[in-house]
């Protein structure tokens, strides 16, 4: 696959997750945040298993599978759920733009991180000058982000450890899916992601969660149903492209993609719009096309 196919991708994936969140909101508001979490794993584990059945056949289905540790199957999922109760605590204490900011700080660091360091198996990158300069563009982006929340303070924390982990997710992944397919990768990353909701909702939020059973027939099927459709490619997309492009450029893409999808459906369904977010992100944009031009006017 050509680089500049992943970096489209990586963006397209971007904008599925916002899709998937406003999902997410809906079911959640319907029956509870967490009902919404389990349903959504549960989604994904029977879409992704009738998928693999369906292409057992098939090379790209269901590749060869090679050996792997046994540490690399089953945590991706629960990755997620404590990446789910950071960002709660981050936007409930001190707002969505100054959540926003951090979790693509937190993704953005971890992945250059990453890609100097070659961890968990990713390709160590060079470092050009003019990937210096097209960073630097991008971390203004980010900067613009930082200038628009309203106060920079303790919840900024929860927001940038969320970005980091979302990144390790993406990375950790991505090497399970390269040993054993990424169908497969994303399958066990819902089934560990199931006994990680089950888990976090019975002993934190008991009640609410089995409140939210109670009304679940109340929620419509597609509104229940698409946040699960929608996670599953999300995480098949992120498998295939984390390991075919540098890492940082991968998180710069998907929050772009998130963000300026979500900007749309805030302004087309709740008639709001947050200039600065629009701003960083062609802002990160503009960086990111900065270290294509080379490649472009070939």
């Amino acid at each position: 696959m050509r680089k500049s196919i992943c970096y489209l991708v990586s963006f397209i994936t971007g904008a599925i997750i916002s899709v998937m969140v406003t999902f997410n909101t809906e079911s959640g508001r319907i029956t509870s945040s967490e009902v919404s979490l389990i349903i959504n794993q549960i989604v994904g584990i029977i879409t992704l298993s009738l998928i693999m059945v369906a292409g057992r056949n098939s090379a790209t289905i269901n590749p060869p599978k090679e050996d792997i540790k046994w540490y690399n199957h089953y945590f991706g999922g629960l990755f997620g759920v404590c990446i789910i109760s950071l960002n709660y605590i981050s936007v409930v204490g001190s707002g969505a733009t100054v959540a926003m900011a951090g979790a693509v700080f937190g993704q953005s660091l971890t992945g250059l991180v990453f890609d100097i360091t070659g961890l968990m198996g990713m390709k160590q990158e060079r470092i050009s000058g003019r990937r210096v300069a097209s960073l630097t563009v991008c971390f203004i982006g980010i900067l613009i982000y930082f200038l628009g929340g309203e106060s920079i303070n303790f919840y900024l924390l929860p927001s940038i450890l969320a970005g980091i982990l979302t990144m390790v997710q993406m990375v950790y992944n991505s090497r399970l899916a390269k040993a054993k397919g990424a169908f497969y990768s994303a399958r066990m990353n819902v089934l560990s992601g199931l006994a990680g909701a089950l888990l976090y909702s019975f002993i934190f939020h008991a009640q609410t969660t089995v409140e939210g059973f109670k009304v679940l027939p109340d929620a419509s099927v597609p509104v229940m149903l698409m946040g699960g459709l929608l996670a599953c490619a999300v995480v098949v997309n992120t498998n295939i492209v984390i390991p075919k492009i540098p890492a940082v450029y991968s998180a710069l893409l998907l929050s772009s993609g998130q963000i300026l999808t979500a900007l749309l459906i805030d302004y087309v369904l709740y008639d709001t719009f947050e200039a600065v977010l629009l701003y960083g992100s062609l802002v990160m944009l503009a960086g990111i096309l900065l270290s294509l031009e080379r490649k472009v006017s070939r």
